[in-house]
């Protein structure tokens, strides 16, 4: 896509270029690894959960079996505290036999280079549109945690990553250990999302978790794929499975979504949406092309900042993971998330500069930002928010769960005098 980032996918690449000859040898070893031949007779499944359960973030589950020991997701809490990874060290990384990560966001993957980190060099299982959102999101993250003064892990550990990195397609079936076949369905969660159905042993249990995922049809993604012949165990999701989480209509949401737009427009405001940069992103930019092309929205700049960028084109390298229309489109040659009103923003890495930029577009007509963090955990959202945050024309448009701890969290909740020296 003509002026769109590409350094992230050059990354991924390289990796699988520089390392070809020994990465033939990691996936020999491996195979043998899989077909070893069964020791145990005394058949047993076993899971435990070390995040992710009675709260939001860190997903990380532990399956065992007499043979097998598999990693599903490892992820951090959004608030991003130093004391809030899932409890990793329980895990004998020299006896783990797989990882196999749902999707790209960071409640899932930002713990993942830290296992490699601390001598794990086993396979990761996952599908190619999160192994390039992996990496994208990943090195951002290790940038906004040296700048917050601590850091995990660092790239080298996240080339050891990408280098460890299997690609699986969706419906295929294969052999992650030696009674573990491991098959990955469409979540409709994100792009390359999915559900992981784990067949252990010669029929004796069956395994789904559904990492994050959507039932529903979306502008930008098919619905979740929802039939399973035989189902011992379901590991669900339910962040928003609450009695008293009852969610709009999407057309109703998407209408007072343009409503709250148009009414900062037109009282020459800036209207800033917090997104994060897979997923929700995408899915704003159809709905607001789509509204201005059929006069709902007013016609105005939608500036689109931050990661959100290098995240498009890992979109329409997999039109085949997106929705019929969206893909149709890319097929077709139209970029469906980039129009007239779209104007991108490379984010300028001199303080000075980024401040020129910054003022540069709030100084300007009323407009729309498109920026991460989703949950105004760091990143370019803050950057906008500290200037616009004392202008009652402009308005904060939260699109996405803000997890407990977050500024985000805080705002929704009623908060409304915030100390933005530590921002």
């Amino acid at each position: 896509s003509k002026g769109l980032p590409r350094d992230d996918i050059d990354a991924v690449n390289n990796v699988e270029t520089i390392m070809g000859k020994d990465r033939a040898e990691f996936l020999r070893s491996i195979g043998l690894r899989i077909h070893r031949l069964p020791i145990y007779r005394n058949e047993y499944v076993k899971v435990t959960c070390l995040g992710a359960c009675f709260e939001v973030g860190r997903s990380a589950l532990l399956i065992e079996t007499s043979e097998s020991r598999i990693l599903l997701d490892a992820g951090v809490k959004p608030s991003g505290s130093l004391d809030e990874s899932p409890f990793l060290d329980i895990i004998d990384l020299d006896n783990l036999d797989a990882v196999v990560i749902s999707h790209a966001h960071l409640d899932h993957i930002g713990m993942l280079p830290y296992l490699y980190k601390y001598g794990y060099r086993g396979p990761v299982y996952m599908t190619e549109p999160t192994k390039y959102l992996m990496e994208i999101l990943l090195s951002d993250y290790i940038d906004l945690s040296s700048e917050r003064g601590y850091s995990y892990y660092g790239l080298s550990e996240l080339a050891s990553t990408l280098y460890h990195a299997i690609t699986v397609d969706y419906g295929d079936v294969t052999d992650i250990s030696p009674d573990i076949k491991l098959t990955l369905y469409d979540a409709g969660h994100e792009v390359g999302s999915a559900i992981s159905h784990l067949h252990i042993g010669n029929g004796l249990y069956n395994i789904v978790y559904t990492g994050d995922f959507k039932y529903g049809q979306s502008k930008l993604l098919n619905p979740a794929h929802s039939v399973f012949k035989r189902v011992e165990l379901l590991i669900m999701e339910s962040t928003y499975g609450g009695k008293d989480d009852v969610q709009k209509p999407r057309e109703e949401a998407e209408t007072e979504l343009i409503q709250l737009v148009n009414k900062t427009l037109e009282n020459g405001g800036k209207a800033l949406i917090p997104v994060f940069s897979t997923g929700r992103a995408q899915e704003i930019l159809l709905i607001l092309n789509e509204a201005m092309q059929l006069g709902k929205l007013s016609k105005a700049p939608i500036y689109v900042d931050g990661m959100v960028l290098q995240t498009l084109n890992v979109h329409l390298m997999f039109p085949d993971y997106l929705n019929n229309t969206v893909r149709e489109l890319i097929y077709d040659g139209v970029n469906p998330f980039m129009s007239e009103y779209v104007k991108p923003v490379e984010r300028a890495k001199n303080p000075e500069k980024r401040q020129e930029q910054v003022m540069d577009i709030l100084q300007g007509p009323p407009s729309i930002i498109l920026a991460p963090h989703g949950m105004l955990s760091g990143g370019p959202a803050m950057d906008y928010f500290v200037h616009m945050a004392d202008d009652p024309k402009n308005s904060l448009i939260f699109v996405s769960y803000q997890g407990e701890g977050t500024l985000g969290r805080r705002l929704v909740q009623g908060e409304r005098k915030v100390n933005l020296k530590y921002y």
